[in-house]
């Protein structure tokens, strides 16, 4: 009897150290920007991640003004120094209008405004609306996307960009 307790309780040992403990997957970063000023000093990173089909942008900024600053998904992965007009308009792939505020909704680079501190660095994160498999086609286009940081808040409504006034910083989305 004993030999029988004694031979179960190692089965049972064996079977429990054999199991494993199932856990979420953890962020998958899937591309990323070096964000830039116009003379060419680094201000920060961009990077988009995903869990299942949650896509979450993060805006890590530094050296820049205090206060809101509007930040969007540009159409056009270029960002020539000094003004980074190369960039292009938001990114709209659905040919929405401005704003978050906007009634009929906003469009893909649409994002919250930046809040900036006393020591010039803030950070944004937003998940952004669609999985990778819908978004990847947009920022990956054939002339890319960029993430470009503005000297003012977005109004969240003045079509097409937000009235966020000149651009600071720039960094071209690319794969990782």
């Amino acid at each position: 009897m004993t030999r029988l307790v004694a031979a179960l309780l190692l089965t049972a040992g064996g079977l429990l150290s054999s199991c494993t403990t199932v856990s979420e997957p953890a962020d998958s970063t899937l591309a990323g920007a070096t964000l830039l000023s116009g003379d060419g000093s680094g201000r920060g990173t961009a990077t988009l991640s995903a869990t299942g089909d949650t896509v979450t942008l993060t805006v890590d900024a530094n050296g820049l003004p205090a206060g809101q600053h509007g930040t969007h998904l540009h159409a056009v992965g270029n960002c020539t120094r000094p003004d980074f007009k190369s960039a292009g308009g938001h990114l709209n792939p659905a040919g929405r209008q401005h704003g978050l505020e906007n009634p009929a909704g906003s469009h893909l680079g649409d994002l919250p405004n930046l809040s900036i501190d006393d020591s010039g660095s803030g950070t944004l994160t937003i998940r952004l609306e669609g999985s990778w498999a819908e978004l990847e086609p947009a920022l990956f286009d054939d002339d890319g996307t960029a993430v470009v940081i503005h000297a003012d808040p977005d109004d969240y409504r003045t079509d097409p960009s937000g009235n966020a006034g000149p651009r600071l910083a720039c960094g071209i989305v690319t794969r990782n």
